[in-house]
């Protein structure tokens, strides 16, 4: 009996096997092939989420080009993680060295990092590849919650202040303008907040970074798509206002003019609002900036 049970048992299960041979198949290779899922967490609460010329947000994070990579980038810094995993598929071949091409720079990355809000930001950028690629992506901001909970008091009391609810979209913007020059002096101190919104709007001291940062966090306050342009020795800010982009330059409208013994201030509007061709005919030297990156104002 025993001699018949085992082979006719055997026997049953090759069958199946030959049934069932194509499904077999297929689940085998799912396995073998299978790719690492991406894990796409919930953005913070300062993701702008827009689409730009240059970047544009991510839908599932992989990879097929050095775009997509540039995307992927600005989508990580975008929705606020301070850290990311994503994988290189296998059919892109020099998906690894590319990353490690871009990430490494460091004008590239900084351009990326000007289309989101302030407070997302990268202050420094660790990226970590292996061969079975995988990419991990630290980002270190330069707000911490301190100084966002300060600035955001901060803003909500000039608003408070200086905001009406009668004023149109162009008077409230040039009334922010105002306000942080006439609240802010120009300073290069590389050890204190001045390349960044807490000088500007606490401390009262900053450089063009300092104005820029304070001046895109206002502009996204009320609404306003915008981002920051950077050129090898400034930076400024860009606006979407009424179908049309447009340029403010906080810093130069911010002079210190000397009047006889004494330095004041003074608040000037020759760079506010203003059009590419009309920024450059005023200054080629700190405002020529990259065409190709921010091409929302060719």
């Amino acid at each position: 009996m025993k001699n018949v049970f085992f082979p006719t048992v055997l026997i049953i299960l090759f069958a199946l096997v030959i049934y069932k041979l194509d499904e077999i198949t297929d689940f085998t290779a799912d396995i073998i092939s299978a790719k690492p899922q991406v894990t796409i967490e919930d953005a913070n609460s300062f993701v702008h989420d827009n689409d730009f010329l240059y970047v544009q947000k991510s839908s599932d994070f992989v990879p097929y080009s050095k775009q997509d990579i540039m995307n992927i980038l600005y989508s990580i810094f975008d929705n606020g993680y301070d850290t990311f995993t994503f994988y290189c598929p296998s059919e892109y071949s020099s998906c690894i060295k590319d990353v490690e091409e871009i990430t490494g720079n460091q004008t590239l990355i900084t351009d990326i990092g000007n289309f989101v809000h302030p407070y997302n930001n990268f202050t420094s950028l660790k990226v970590v590849t292996d061969n079975t690629g995988e990419v991990d992506v630290i980002v270190s901001k330069m707000y911490d919650d301190k100084m966002i909970d300060e600035i955001n008091k901060k803003v909500d009391s000039i608003f408070s202040e200086i905001i009406k609810d009668d004023m149109d979209i162009n008077d409230k913007i040039l009334k922010l303008h105002d306000y942080i020059i006439d609240n802010a002096s120009y300073e290069m101190d590389e050890n204190s907040n001045s390349g960044n919104a807490y000088g500007a709007l606490i401390e009262g001291k900053c450089k063009c970074s300092g104005y820029a940062d304070a001046m895109a966090i206002v502009l996204t306050k009320l609404g306003i798509k915008n981002y920051k342009v950077a050129s090898e020795k400034h930076v400024w800010n860009a606006l979407y206002l009424n179908d049309e982009w447009s340029q403010i330059d906080l810093t130069w409208d911010d002079p210190v003019v000397e009047d006889g013994a004494t330095i004041t201030d003074t608040i000037r509007h020759k760079f506010y609002m203003i059009d590419t061709e009309t920024l450059l005919s005023y200054d080629t030297l700190e405002h020529n900036f990259d065409k190709k990156v921010y091409l929302e104002l060719k």
